[in-house]
């Protein structure tokens, strides 16, 4: 819960800022922190609701009490089908009521400052440019860039070029940086495992120039290395990394 914050989000940027940063937070709880965020949504507990922050902080708490509250509030009793249903299914479900309770906050701002027709279509068009948090957490984000990335890739006839390598960030050894087709066979393959073509497997976004991604040696997805944590200087001394997803599997069965 957010008590007496003063919200000054009057432009389409700041609002659209400010959902990104709840989006990166529920996102972090439904991927890097699940385990953490699965153990605090206790069943025997009171109504739990899940908050996200500006600030990308995540919180598990009970809803407001003022009513009506300063924003609209997240949808109650996440914790109740905890262990009701398999684990994947109940993240995906919190998901899509995260989506949902995004859109009403982002919105809510828009309608109190006034935004005008073009201002709504402009916030809106911003935000659907985004992966949705359960696309994300069921990974069908990750699905659909690799399709559009395949579609690209066949509709073109121009060759890529080996200088975009230069542009794209260094990863953890020489295996993050090379091509994914560059295999054994020595046969060249679709380049959609590439930072630049697909998306990040903990915020959904997409790869921008200069930023430092490093590449799960387990399930492959890459990560923003701010996304999972990792500095470029503490990567160059991994060997194998495991994505906090992957490092969690052996630990915690799925119920």
């Amino acid at each position: 819960m957010e008590g007496s914050v003063v919200y000054n989000h009057r432009t389409v940027e700041e609002v659209f800022s400010d959902f990104k940063g709840r989006r990166t937070s529920i996102i972090n709880a439904l991927t890097t922190d699940v385990q953490h965020f699965f153990q605090q949504c206790d069943p025997d507990k009171e109504n739990l609701c899940l908050y996200g922050f500006p600030t990308e902080h995540w919180e598990v708490n009970l809803p407001a009490e003022e009513v009506p509250p300063e924003l609209p509030e997240p949808v109650l009793g996440i914790n109740f089908a905890r262990d009701g249903m398999q684990q994947k299914d109940w993240l995906t479900l919190v998901a899509v009521h995260s989506d949902a309770w995004l859109l009403s906050v982002a919105f809510y701002f828009g309608a109190k400052f006034g935004f005008d027709k073009a201002d709504r279509k402009r916030l809106f068009t911003m935000i659907n440019d985004l992966p949705t948090i359960s696309e994300v957490v069921s990974g069908l984000a990750k699905k659909q860039g690799k399709e559009k990335s395949s579609v690209s890739n066949h509709s073109s006839n121009k060759p890529k070029s080996n200088s975009k390598r230069g542009s794209e960030p260094q990863a953890k050894n020489s295996r993050a940086m090379q091509l994914k087709d560059e295999d054994e066979n020595g046969f060249e393959e679709e380049d959609e495992e590439e930072p630049g073509e697909t998306n990040c497997g903990a915020c959904g976004e997409n790869y921008i120039t200069g930023q430092f991604w490093i590449c799960c040696d387990i399930c492959e997805r890459w990560f923003h290395g701010k996304c999972v944590k990792i500095t470029q200087a503490r990567a160059d001394h991994i060997k194998i990394y495991k994505c906090p997803s992957c490092s969690h599997k052996r630990s915690r069965p799925l119920p």
